[in-house]
């Protein structure tokens, strides 16, 4: 009996919850509680869509951020939750679906509709592909018949265009060529006879010695100044000082005889068996050609002498850099020989010649050698500074997109949009490009990724060109 009773109460227990179940679904009275939240789950799970596509990668199932590429599980054995390609994050730039295209044709006219490709192909009908793709309507007001092109922003970020403000820079670059150095022409003497003449003493110096100016380097015995000294002591005797300034005396000059010299044969009445030959100036013994002894005819050279308290530096410019070499311009040379040490000069002079076979230039570079450390022919290592100290409008190297017939930059006006610019260029250096004509100062121009804008220009440019005209505003 009382089995009976318990079986009854459970049955009783059932109905009153169906009851109850089909009185809320009818009466629908506000919702509290579970009975809220269950409702509002039911509500998300039913509006959120299916993805589609492959399977990208694999999510926490409670949206944590923890991912896998390949199935997963969590600690407590719940399966990571399938991420398809729909549902990944894209910047692309999204194409209207059938009905959104059908309600902007509605408020715009479309133009033509073009290949989704980038094919410069286009149709003033809708039309597909070679692979079943629809072809993209272009409307009215997205091609207004200018340059300036319109990037999605989602691909700029993609792609990372960057862009900044052109200003004024000084523009020079460093030409590094070889050079050789080289003893100042100018500060090269010899000491020669203007008649023959016989030895009697050489000074102490050889080839490579230092030298001062005045100092004695040979004494000879020539009979034709013997002859001339002679005959200029006859008129001293006879005239006076008066009458021995006549012919006598320039003879003794034509002959090359020292000024001390004929000072000493006026002082002392006599004419010397030898005369004394000195040092014209202060340098280097580069030749010794007399000894003790030997006959020397007119004209020979008995000692050759050089000044290197400035030498020259001879480099030899490329042809297709000499435009930016300058006179005056400052130049840091580099001896091999000599490692650490860095000589400056400045450009004295540029050759009016161009090498045949090496197709370069000689310039001429002036530097100071006063502890006589660069020897001629010492290789060296030359940097001319080119370029104008005054500051011109510049933009990077990267920001000019050469053609080789055009040079183009990209004026970036905001918003995604773009305008190609031709502009003339000048000097190239230190990663800068001057800028002579096409944009100023305060423009801002691409300097990244400008390929990918030049190439949508390009793009449009084919577009409007191959547009037939009764398709075309």
């Amino acid at each position: 009996m009382k089995r009976l009773a318990l079986i009854g109460l459970a049955l009783a227990a059932i109905l009153a919850a169906g009851a109850g179940g089909y009185w809320a679904g009818v009466r629908n009275p506000p919702v509290t509680g579970l009975t809220k939240w269950f409702r509002v789950e039911a509500t998300l799970a039913a509006s959120t869509p299916a993805g589609t596509g492959a399977v990208i990668y694999y999510q926490d199932p409670d949206g944590k951020p923890a991912y896998s590429a390949t199935p997963r599980k969590t600690a407590d054995g719940r399966a990571f939750r399938a991420v398809r390609a729909s549902e990944d994050v894209s910047f692309e730039e999204k194409q209207p679906t059938t009905a959104e295209a059908t309600e902007q044709a509605g408020t715009q006219r479309i133009l033509y509709y073009r290949n989704p490709m980038g094919l410069p192909d286009t149709s003033p009908v809708p039309k597909k592909d070679s692979m079943g793709m629809d072809y993209i309507p272009v409307y009215e007001g997205k091609d207004d018949g200018s340059s300036v092109v319109q990037v999605s922003l989602g691909k700029l970020q993609r792609t990372g265009v960057r862009s900044e403000l052109v200003k004024r820079r000084t523009v020079g670059r460093l030409v590094r060529v070889p050079g050789m150095v080289q003893l100042d022409e100018r500060r090269v003497s010899v000491v020669a006879t203007r008649s023959d003449a016989f030895v009697n003493e050489v000074a102490n110096v050889t080839t490579g010695d230092r030298v001062t100016k005045g100092q004695i380097l040979v004494r000879l015995y020539s009979p034709d100044i013997a002859a001339a000294g002679a005959l200029f002591l006859s008129d001293l005797n006879i005239s006076g000082r008066d009458g021995a300034i006549g012919g006598a005396r320039q003879r003794l000059e034509n002959l090359g005889v020292p000024p001390e010299a004929i000072a000493e044969i006026e002082r002392t009445r006599k004419v010397p068996l030898s005369i004394t030959w000195r040092a014209a100036r202060d340098g280097v013994v580069l030749e010794r050609n007399v000894v003790e002894g030997m006959k020397v005819a007119s004209g020979d050279v008995l000692f050759r002498l050089a000044d290197i308290s400035t030498v020259w530096v001879l480099a030899d410019v490329p042809e297709f850099d000499l435009a930016a070499v300058r006179i005056d311009a400052p130049v840091t040379i580099r001896i091999r020989s000599l490692p650490g040490r860095t000589f400056e000069g400045r450009v004295s002079l540029i050759y009016p010649q161009v090498s045949e076979t090496t197709r370069a230039t000689r310039v001429r570079i002036e530097i100071v050698n006063p502890s006589g450390v660069l020897f001629p022919n010492m290789y060296a290592e030359v940097e001319i500074c080119t370029g104008n100290a005054a500051p011109v409008v510049a933009v990077p190297d990267s920001a000019v997109i050469d053609t080789g017939t055009r040079q183009v930059v990209i004026i970036d006006r905001g918003d995604g949009r773009f305008e190609p610019h031709d502009v003339k260029i000048g000097l190239r250096g230190e990663g800068l490009t001057e800028i002579r004509e096409g944009i100023a100062e305060g423009d801002r121009v691409v300097v990244e990724a400008n390929f990918l804008i030049d190439a949508e220009s390009n793009l449009k440019a084919a577009l409007r060109g191959l547009t037939p005209p009764e398709a075309r505003p």
